[in-house]
């Protein structure tokens, strides 16, 4: 299939759709995230008391976040302060760098980890030539940084390459229905 790097492994309407339970089901250690539009709103760096419990739930578990982001060191710093999470900055993504560094750092194998994130173009990319999964989701407000209107538009026209004939993309509303949805598609 034409694209195929760019088609996520799992998509799902929200990071906060990663439940404990579904994560621990599927062997996952560590959730891999972009910063902007997946884990914060751009423009609400203090994220919201549902970002606060999902990574509290997460730690609770013993399963690790890192912030995997194209931004400078010093905005995702600023931005993660507060948060207790791991980050990597100047991830270069679609470049697999940043992954795998994080994947080396913590000795984790390449199957208990996800990498998530809502465009198609860095973060399923990256996570492709990581060898990595990947999961889709949506943008957390419709708005972007200036920077991020051409991948934005490029994506638009993947999606409709990709997903032109019978397949579409489908939000699911738990990763549980993501994995069995793959499972009985075989894609």
């Amino acid at each position: 299939m034409a694209l195929n790097f760019l088609k996520p492994t799992y998509s799902v309407e929200s990071v906060y759709d990663l439940s404990v339970a579904e994560l621990k089901a599927q062997g996952i250690k560590a959730v891999l995230t972009d910063l902007d539009n997946t884990l914060l709103a751009w423009n609400n760096p203090d994220g919201t008391p549902e970002l606060h419990q999902w990574l509290s739930e997460l730690k609770s578990a013993g399963i690790e976040v890192v912030v995997v982001s194209n931004n400078t060191w010093d905005r995702v710093e600023k931005a993660v302060s507060d948060l207790d999470v791991e980050y990597t900055a100047w991830s270069l993504k679609p470049l697999p760098r940043g992954i795998l560094k994080v994947l080396k750092q913590n000795q984790w194998q390449k199957d208990e980890v996800l990498m998530v994130g809502d465009q198609m173009l860095t973060d399923v990319w990256a996570a492709h030539l990581a060898g990595v999964p990947s999961v889709l989701v949506k943008q957390l407000i419709e708005s972007d940084m200036w920077q991020t209107w051409l991948n934005r538009s490029l994506e638009k026209l993947a999606k409709k390459i990709i997903y032109r004939k019978n397949e579409t993309l489908i939000w699911h509303k738990s990763f549980a229905d993501a994995v069995k949805a793959k499972e009985i598609n075989g894609n």
